[in-house]
């Protein structure tokens, strides 16, 4: 059902030259993303390190929903892009306990700096935390069941070049897990559409794609279903109409 849906999607869908909403000279770009083509849509500035409260996050049960849905164990190894302040770092540790491992990432040195004191502080010896980059999160290949991305995909300045080098770091059955809103991507959101189609275009597959008001939108699940493909043959999405 979920392909035969994608596949009728992609009537929406027309795919445009690079370059229209990023602006610039390649040259400005990091040298890990020069061989991209630009997303062709707005790109949210990172505005805030926290979509919302924890406590308010937890009084709707929004991760525990989350990686229930997810499938989330005891023993799994998680990848948290885009961590923040560590909401869900903390509640996946819980969730995967003393056998699993969780890697929080963030590009903010002084968010980093911050989650790293939280996790001293609450003592969270299976959490690592790391520092990555734009248009490359700079994780170890082949080492995550699960690699989340929280009302962060829309603030993603570099997502071809950022899901290329994402994508050998997750299992052959792993999942990447998405949540945003359902909204244009400079109000801080990412289109259903919009994101199923990046994602295609990078070799991978929808295998479920959810509404999670609780969560402020919906929740995507992804699995890799063909290899990277050539840089230099990556034609960027883009909506119209």
């Amino acid at each position: 059902m979920i392909h035969r849906q994608v596949a009728a999607l992609g009537a929406s869908l027309l795919l445009a030259a690079c370059g229209q909403w990023s602006g610039g000279n390649q040259s400005e770009r990091a040298a890990g993303a020069a061989s991209f083509p630009r997303a062709d849509r707005p790109v949210a500035p990172i505005v805030s390190t926290r979509w919302s409260s924890e406590e308010a996050r937890d009084r709707v049960n929004e991760a525990e929903d989350i990686m229930d849905r997810a499938g989330i164990r005891p023993g799994m190894t998680i990848a948290d892009i885009g961590a923040g302040e560590g909401y869900y770092t903390v509640r996946l540790a819980k969730r995967v306990g003393a056998r699993g491992r969780v890697l929080a990432e963030d590009i903010l040195p002084e968010v980093i700096d911050a989650l790293s004191r939280r996790i001293t502080r609450e003592n969270w010896t299976n959490v690592s935390v790391k520092l990555g980059a734009p248009e490359d999160p700079k994780l170890p290949e082949n080492s995550f069941d699960r690699i989340f991305m929280v009302h962060m995909y829309h603030e993603i300045a570099e997502p071809y070049a950022f899901l290329w080098h994402l994508s050998p770091a997750l299992k052959a059955d792993g999942e990447l897990i998405v949540v945003d809103a359902d909204r244009p991507t400079d109000q801080h959101g990412t289109p259903r559409r919009l994101l199923t189609c990046e994602l295609a275009a990078m070799g991978f597959r929808l295998e479920e794609m959810i509404a999670k008001p609780t969560a402020g939108g919906y929740m995507a699940r992804f699995r890799r279903s063909t290899a990277r493909p050539d840089p230099s043959s990556i034609i960027p999405c883009a909506l119209r109409g």
